[in-house]
């Protein structure tokens, strides 16, 4: 078994929906560059992958299939959430409207964001399914820097300092 290394990568990229020529859904370019801990499972597997073995100033080009990216979108995914949990002095709060994405918490306390589907007289009908789920990605990008973590970023599971969560 390899001994998978950690380091902290920073790249910039841009993500299109299924080839280069797509419809351009994130991008980095002119924003703070994506730096992330490897080995961690912090990324996409299939991202990390073609990263990995990548040198500073080295440029990417790859296609990531939906079902290695996002997955697939789930019924179950589709919910209905009582009016209450979107009520602020007495109505409804103002994002809440069709086709909206709106950031709810799930039973752990972590972020899920859900799309809402539709506004019926008690209860709101919330898409949870990920924005990108069914997509197949394309990510075009430059390393910008590489080095091997910190003991205390592999302990902790993130990056530290530059780029990371903690200044």
């Amino acid at each position: 078994m390899t001994q998978i290394k950690h380091k902290v990568i920073s790249v910039n990229y841009n993500l299109h929906r299924d080839n280069e020529q797509g419809e351009m859904i994130e991008s980095t370019v002119g924003h703070a560059p994506l730096t992330f801990l490897s080995g961690m499972g912090q990324m996409i597997p299939d991202f990390e992958n073609n990263i990995i073995n990548l040198a500073v100033g080295d440029t990417f080009s790859f296609g990531i299939k939906s079902a290695n990216a996002y997955g697939s979108k789930t019924d179950e995914a589709i919910i209905e959430l009582p009016h209450e949990i979107f009520i602020q002095d007495g109505k409804l709060v103002d994002e809440v409207f069709v086709g909206n994405l709106l950031p709810l918490q799930d039973q752990h306390g972590n972020v899920v964001p859900g799309t809402v589907v539709k506004i019926n007289e008690t209860t709101i009908t919330m898409d949870i399914n990920h924005p990108l789920a069914d997509q197949d990605l394309h990510f075009t990008g430059t390393v910008l820097n590489i080095r091997e973590a910190t003991e205390e970023e592999i302990s902790h599971g993130h990056v530290h300092g530059e780029g990371g969560h903690h200044h």
